[in-house]
């Protein structure tokens, strides 16, 4: 499955490319199922903000600090929090890609 992308446009010089992986839309989808198990309209919208928070790492991804599993994986991982929920991802050129969305009270497995 080839990664969605996306390319914000913003007054700032340098946009990277947000790229989806398949493991991080598994993840999505999980999350929608587990909320939407309860209430499918506050997963629809739980779904839209994370999204929509995603591709703001359009523009200055470097501003979300490192994760703590650095350290144990030797990666340059990043993370963006949207409520209980951590999205990884490394920048690599001017590209963003989102590996994975866990909750915050989990451990992240790659």
């Amino acid at each position: 499955m080839k990664p969605e992308s996306f390319s914000g446009s913003s007054n700032v010089t340098t946009a990277y490319d947000v790229f989806i992986a398949a493991s991080a839309q598994r993840d999505l989808q999980q999350i929608f199922t587990c909320i939407g198990a309860d209430n499918v309209i506050a997963a629809r919208r739980f779904i839209g903000e994370l999204e929509e928070k995603i591709y703001t790492l359009a523009a200055l991804p470097m501003r979300c600090a490192l994760i703590a599993e650095n350290s144990f994986f030797s990666t340059d991982y990043r993370h963006l929090l949207h409520k209980n929920y951590r999205v990884i991802y490394k920048i690599s050129g001017n590209a963003v890609y989102v590996l994975r969305i866990v909750h915050a009270s989990k451990l992240l497995q790659l």
